[in-house]
C-alpha cells in the first residue's frame, strides 16, 4: 500500500480594508515611523473596524477565497480546524460557526489555540488526520482579530499586531509530496511573558479587571524576543539536520511574521539567501495565527510542485516549532 502524505492543495487569504499606518500610530502613542520600522519591519497593519464582526468574519472570508481559488465544493470538506487566539466568544466554538457559514455541512470543526504557533500546530493535526486514511479534506484556517485585545495606549504592543486570516486545504498525496517532518516544542516558562491576565478561569472579568486594563495583551518584549530568536532558529536548523537538507535544497522559508529581525536571524542560522525568505510583515504586522497561511496566499504563484518549504513559528506559552513540507501543485 502506498504511503499517504498530507499535501496542501489550495490556499486563500483575507485582510480587512482599513490600514493602520505607522503615521496614524504616531498620533496615538509616543513613537514614529522610523522607530517602528527599524525595530520590527512593520509599515502598516490591517484592522477590522466594522462593529459586530469578529474573528469568524475574517476566517469565513479567507475560507471563501480558498474555495473560489481552488474550485472546491465545501460539502466535500471533512474537518475544519480554526487556529486562533481570539475566538468570537468563550464556550461556543468559532470553528463550528465558520464551517456552517461556508457550507461545510458535512464537516466537524474545532478551535485550536497555541498563540502564534496555532496554524503550525494545526498543520500537524491536519496531517495526522489525513495520514490516518480516515479523512480526505481537512481545512485549516488561521485567523485573529488582534485589535480586539490590544491596548492602543500601550506602545509595546499596539505597533506590532494586525487583523487577518489565511487558509490551507490538506488532502492525501501518494507522490511523496506534502508534510515530510515536524519538530514542535512548548515550554510553560513563557506563561508570564506574553499573556492576558483577566477573562480566564483564574481571574474572571470584574469591574476591577476592566478598570485595571487587564483584558489586553501584555508582552515582555525583550524576553519574548530573546526566546523567539533562539527558538525559531533552533527548530529550523534541527529540521534541516534531521532531513539532511542543505541551504541549496530549501526553496522557501515560511516564517512567522512577528518581527523582521527574528525572521532574519532564523534565515541566517539556515544560511538562506534573502530571496528565499518570504516576507509580508511590512503590510500586515503580526496577525498571530494568520501569518503563515497569509504568506502561502500572497506568494502562491511563486511555488512550484516539489519545492521544499520550511515553516517556523514562535508564540506565547511558549509554543514553537518547524515543519518541512514539499509543495504539491503548480498554480495554473
Amino acid at each position: 500500500m502506498n504511503t499517504i502524505t498530507a499535501a496542501i492543495t489550495a490556499v486563500g487569504g483575507y485582510v480587512p480594508d482599513y490600514v493602520l499606518s505607522n503615521q496614524v500610530l504616531e498620533t496615538l502613542v509616543d513613537t514614529n515611523d522610523e522607530w517602528i520600522y527599524s525595530r520590527t519591519g512593520i509599515k502598516e497593519r490591517r484592522i477590522l473596524k466594522e462593529p459586530g464582526k469578529g474573528t469568524s468574519y475574517l476566517a469565513i472570508k479567507a475560507a471563501q477565497d480558498l474555495l473560489e481559488r481552488g474550485n472546491i465544493d465545501p460539502k466535500e470538506i471533512d474537518l475544519v480546524i480554526l487556529a486562533t487566539a481570539t475566538p468570537d466568544m468563550l464556550v461556543a466554538t468559532t470553528a463550528v460557526y465558520v464551517a456552517t457559514q461556508i457550507g461545510a455541512v458535512n464537516a466537524f470543526a474545532y478551535d485550536l489555540s497555541a498563540a502564534c504557533s496555532s496554524f503550525l500546530y494545526g498543520m500537524s493535526s491536519a496531517a495526522a488526520y489525513i495520514q490516518s486514511g480516515r479523512y480526505k479534506k481537512v481545512l485549516v484556517i488561521g485567523a485573529d482579530k488582534m485589535s480586539s485585545i490590544i491596548d492602543y495606549t500601550d506602545r509595546a504592543t499596539c505597533i506590532i499586531f494586525g487583523d487577518g486570516a489565511g487558509a490551507a486545504l490538506f488532502e492525501p498525496n501518494h507522490e511523496g509530496l506534502g508534510l515530510q517532518d515536524e519538530y514542535l516544542r512548548s515550554d510553560g516558562i513563557g506563561r508570564e511573558y506574553l499573556k492576558i491576565d483577566a477573562g480566564g478561569s483564574i481571574l474572571p472579568a470584574s469591574k476591577e479587571t476592566l478598570e485595571n486594563r487587564q483584558h489586553f495583551v501584555f508582552q515582555d518584549g525583550k524576553t519574548v524576543y530573546k526566546y523567539a530568536v533562539s527558538g525559531m532558529a533552533d527548530v529550523s536548523e534541527k529540521i534541516m539536520q534531521r532531513n539532511n537538507l542543505t541551504k541549496e535544497d530549501i526553496n522557501w522559508l515560511i516564517a512567522h511574521q512577528a518581527n523582521k529581525r527574528i525572521i532574519d536571524a532564523t534565515a541566517s542560522r539556515m544560511n538562506l539567501e534573502e530571496e528565499k525568505v518570504l516576507v509580508n510583515i511590512q503590510k500586515y504586522g503580526n496577525t498571530t495565527s494568520a501569518t503563515l497561511p497569509l504568506l502561502l496566499s500572497d506568494f502562491e504563484n511563486k511555488f512550484k510542485k516539489g519545492d521544499n518549504l520550511i515553516f517556523a513559528a514562535f508564540g506565547g506559552g511558549f509554543t514553537w516549532g518547524s515543519i518541512y513540507l514539499k509543495w504539491a501543485y503548480n498554480k495554473q
